[in-house]
């Protein structure tokens, strides 16, 4: 693909905090109008990598490009022309909707003639209309989030930064979210976004899998599901999960053994039979309520990838 498709790229990035390795030696591209993931643990390096785009944190070592700006030695214009939306509420909570909006726009040096027009957007954007004389700290997290977003964007950047934009939100604030960063998506805008969601991750154009500071795999998350599996992925229903976990684990026959909500899944070699593992369930007291072979999942590619690490 042409360079100039690109709007971030980073080679060899690394950061240290005492000797501690946040970030390590990790490379990759992010382009146009694309929603591209990070995603990963708490504690994986995504919320260090973000800072350092955005020009809040310099790098050890290595090289970034967030637009046309390098993140050593540009930080400010980096800061000028991208939006950001820490992983912690950042707006004031005594001040109304509208003051925030406001405050947000001096921030970003909105000019003076657009400052209405913006204001009003970001109200119906975020459906707050109702709500610009609230008091922010009285708003519904999901609310709130909708507000930080619209802050974010109010200078109408070509780039957005979230990190972990609806962690603690409920699933259809959530829904509601992905809808508006897809619609800023159509319309040009690209959105690099950090999440522990595997169902939020599936959202994603393009993911990066990261993983105590390793960026492990990128991809689309179907590529990601077909190049981590290597096998085939068969999905247990029993009376005793716990039991049958523990007694499975043991087998080395089985590649990978993992829960999957209240039930078990198996990673088993290519042609290995299925259904010894029955039989010997049953003989131990443990009941096979189903057992059948399945698509594998994203999370399925993420357990695979991070065993393959640790």
């Amino acid at each position: 693909m042409d360079k100039e498709s690109f709007i971030v790229e980073v080679e060899n990035l690394v950061r240290k905090f005492d000797g501690f390795t946040a970030v390590d030696n990790i490379t990759f591209q992010v382009r146009k109008g694309e929603v591209f993931g990070f995603l990963g643990p708490n504690g994986a390096g995504k919320t260090t990598t973000i800072k350092m785009l955005c020009g809040l944190l310099s790098p050890t070592s290595g090289r970034g490009r967030v637009g046309d700006y390098d993140i050593s030695t540009q930080s400010e214009k980096i800061k000028e022309n991208i939006g950001y939306m820490s992983q912690k509420f950042s707006l004031y909570e005594e001040l109304t909707v509208e003051e925030n909006i406001d405050f947000y726009s001096g921030i970003y040096r909105v000019k003076k003639v657009l400052k209405k027009e913006r204001k009003e957007w970001v109200l119906k954007m975020a459906d707050l209309e109702d709500k610009r004389g609230r008091k922010t700290g009285e708003l519904a997290l999901g609310w709130k989030q909708r507000l930080a977003l619209g802050c974010a964007l109010l200078h109408n950047p070509p780039i957005l930064f979230l990190d972990e934009p609806t962690s603690g939100v409920d699933p259809v604030s959530r829904r509601n979210f992905w809808d508006m960063i897809y619609s800023f998506s159509d319309k040009g805008t690209t959105v690099f976004v950090t999440t522990h969601y595997l169902d939020e991750a599936e959202y994603c154009h393009r993911l990066g899998l990261i993983f105590k500071g390793k960026l492990v795999q990128i991809g689309t998350p179907e590529e990601l599901k077909g190049k981590s599996v290597s096998g085939s992925i068969w999905e247990l229903e029993c009376d005793k999960p716990i039991e049958a976990l523990d007694f499975l684990q043991k087998d080395k026959r089985i590649m990978e053994v993992s829960l999957f909500g209240i039930n078990i899944h198996l990673l088993l070699p290519s042609g290995e039979e299925v259904t010894p593992f029955s039989h010997l369930l049953k003989e131990k007291g443990i009941e096979v309520i189903r057992l059948h072979k399945v698509i594998p999942s994203l999370e399925d590619a993420f357990v695979s990838l991070i065993r393959k690490e640790s």
